[in-house]
């Protein structure tokens, strides 16, 4: 049974449908790169997909007890604020609130996952250091520990590597292929980086509106669309935000 169900889904913005018609499903372990061009719809899908945007026509189906708030969420660096004055620990921990329910304090367990998921992601050492002194590649990894922290079988990353430079990048990549591979974890990653998408990731979504390809990134490969965009080598990524961000 897929842990995820997007069934002919539409998504409207402001009176207008972004995202039409669309199907396609999300299976425990996989790793799925929504790609497309500026305005295809891609980040909106996938603030539906943690419910922060309901369909207009269609559903999406969550299950193996899945729940929207414990979908592990890092979005567009546009979106994250950067100046939070508090420690990398505290961060990381903060990824578990969603769960606490009515809980006034974090426990044990809350604490354990933190500090698992920061050696996980290799920034222990920087346990008390304020967020906001760190580098751009830190709190990258700090906030994808707090989104780790969320969840254990889902993850939705809306371009991370936006900003970030080449060896940085090249480097959050691999970390998310790993987390990916040694956790089971589902990820699904918005991206530009046509190149990076066919390298790591095991499903295609390209969506222009509606899905032009959905499959194994192998198939996408033989496929009229990942070919063309493939010999492209990257969509670029210009600013895709029109009204507020919306349709990205």
């Amino acid at each position: 049974m897929a842990l995820v169900q997007c069934d002919n889904i539409s998504i409207a913005y402001e009176g207008q449908t972004v995202v039409y018609d669309l199907s396609f499903e999300i299976h425990q372990g996989d790793y799925l790169c929504i790609v497309g061009e500026n305005g295809s719809g891609k980040s909106t899908l996938v603030k539906s997909l943690i419910g922060l945007k309901s369909p207009s026509k269609g559903k999406i189906i969550l299950n193996d007890g899945l729940r929207q708030n414990e979908i592990g969420y890092l979005p567009q660096q546009n979106d994250v604020q950067k100046d939070f004055p508090a420690s990398v620990y505290e961060v990381v921990l903060s990824g578990r609130l969603n769960s606490r329910g009515f809980r006034p304090f974090y426990t044990a367990g809350d604490k354990k996952a933190a500090k698992e998921n920061m050696q996980l992601l290799g920034i222990e050492r920087l346990g008390k250091n304020c967020f906001r002194d760190l580098s751009g590649g830190q709190k990258q990894r700090v906030l994808l520990a707090r989104a780790l922290c969320a969840t254990k079988k889902l993850l939705l990353l809306d371009e991370p590597v936006t900003g970030l430079d080449p060896i940085v990048t090249a480097e959050f990549y691999q970390l998310i292929k790993e987390v990916n591979e040694k956790s089971k974890i589902a990820v699904v990653m918005v991206s530009h980086d046509i190149e990076s998408a066919v390298r790591d990731a095991s499903h295609i979504l390209h969506l222009q509106e509606t899905a032009l390809f959905f499959g194994t990134t192998e198939d996408y490969r033989k496929s009229p669309v990942g070919r063309q965009f493939i010999k492209s080598g990257q969509i670029q990524p210009e600013a895709e935000k029109t009204a507020g961000g919306e349709r990205s």
